[in-house]
């Protein structure tokens, strides 16, 4: 009876010390890899261009389907760097079990080239506005094609351009945040274009009542990351050029850069809706990061003077110690900048911005292996996998 007496104390014992040991703390800090990439998946990395404006809306399914060597690259790339949390740029548009359903399963869950399959068990996508027909002359060329530069946002198709979202922790749904139709005319202080030389609008007064000011779109994803709240800040601003003396996609480029930059600071969002009618940005001391090919740069001769600064710059944003690269370094050696650099044309254009408040900075970097060395070959060229390279920056949440 000893015996049995002192066993069950002993397992008693074992019960309540199992119970006595430490628990997660709450608000404990987390650390986890946040990247952006803008992988060039669109229909121009397939077809030629004559056949885009007709096959272009179905190149990217017919692509996966066929173990394509640049997606391949793609996803060797994003195996190797291993993000916890992955924004995907220039990723069309389609429904998710053609496209980002596909691209997950047959490539990211499958090993290349001896990397570790990677999943991602959550996922966001949703509509954007390039390729979206217009029924307005856009360009001032005196036609209005619907498509090309007359759609929302440039585009040869719907949806071309498109951005994704993967990530390993929960994104909540409900309480995701689009902005695809805000119009930038409800912006205070919009820079509007003018006709060259004059104080005329650019923009006929029907179109610039109707233009919104995302040419794809800017989403505000929450992540549940274990006891952390943190809101993923997504967008892809037109690029700064192909346009006139008007230089009405610098413009637009300077203010979706500055919609980032408002929303973040409660006292100057409150011109902001959502899709859903929702007003105002961010709470104050919310824990964010910023990310994707924002399309501008401190040396950008065609952007508007200051567009990136308004981030860089900005005091509730931890711009120091930009993510760099030897390969960059090397690619433009005579170039101050050019180990910041994060796409083939010698421009730091693709960004991963935290807050200060709730984050810490651990350690950031750029993709981009020296010539010679192991997977230089994954960035010889937008062919062999993007014109831009992978950013990333490791945090800790506290």
């Amino acid at each position: 009876m000893k015996i049995y007496t002192a066993l069950a104390l002993s397992v008693l014992s074992l019960f309540m010390a199992g119970c006595d040991m430490p628990k997660e703390k709450i608000n404990e800090p987390t650390a986890l890899r946040v990247a952006t990439f803008n992988v060039s998946m669109d229909a121009s990395n397939y077809l030629s261009y004559e056949a885009i404006p007709e096959q272009g809306a179905q190149a990217l399914q017919a692509a996966l389907a066929t173990q394509h060597p640049q997606i391949k690259a793609v996803a060797e790339i994003i195996q190797h760097t291993r993000p916890d949390v992955l924004v995907l740029n220039e990723f069309d548009f389609i429904d998710a079990s053609e496209g980002i359903d596909v691209f997950k399963r047959d490539y990211l869950q499958v090993s290349q080239n001896g990397e570790s399959p990677i999943d991602y068990p959550y996922v966001f996508i949703a509509p954007v506005n390039t390729g979206m027909p217009s029924p307005y002359d856009l360009n001032g060329d005196g036609v209005a094609t619907g498509t090309g530069d007359d759609a929302w946002g440039y585009g040869l198709y719907p949806g071309q351009y498109g951005m994704a979202v993967l990530s390993k922790y929960p994104i909540h749904n409900s309480q995701v945040r689009t902005f695809q139709k805000f119009k930038w005319k409800d912006m205070p202080g919009a820079l509007a274009p003018l006709k060259a030389g004059t104080s005329e609008p650019f923009f006929s007064a029907a179109a610039w009542n109707e233009l919104p000011l995302s040419s794809k779109s800017h989403w505000d994803l929450p992540i549940q990351v274990k006891d952390h709240v943190l809101h993923l800040l997504v967008s892809h601003p037109t690029p700064p050029v192909f346009d006139g003396k008007e230089n009405r996609n610098g413009r637009r480029n300077f203010d979706e850069i500055r919609f980032w930059a408002d929303y973040i600071q409660p006292h100057l969002s409150d011109y902001i809706y959502d899709d859903k009618g929702e007003k105002g940005g961010l709470p104050q001391r919310a824990a964010f990061v910023i990310a994707g090919d924002l399309n501008a740069s401190v040396d950008g001769k065609d952007n508007v003077p200051g567009a990136i600064q308004q981030l860089l710059e900005h005091p509730l944003i931890n711009a120091k110690n930009p993510p760099t690269s030897r390969g960059g370094m090397l690619h433009t050696p005579d170039n101050p900048l050019a180990a910041e650099h994060t796409a083939g044309w010698r421009k730091r254009a693709d960004y991963v911005l935290p807050s200060n408040a709730g984050i810490s900075l651990i350690q950031s970097g750029v993709f981009w292996p020296v010539a010679g060395e192991p997977k230089a070959e994954l960035v010889q060229n937008r062919k062999a996998s993007s014109d831009h390279r992978l950013v990333w920056i490791d945090i800790q949440l506290k």
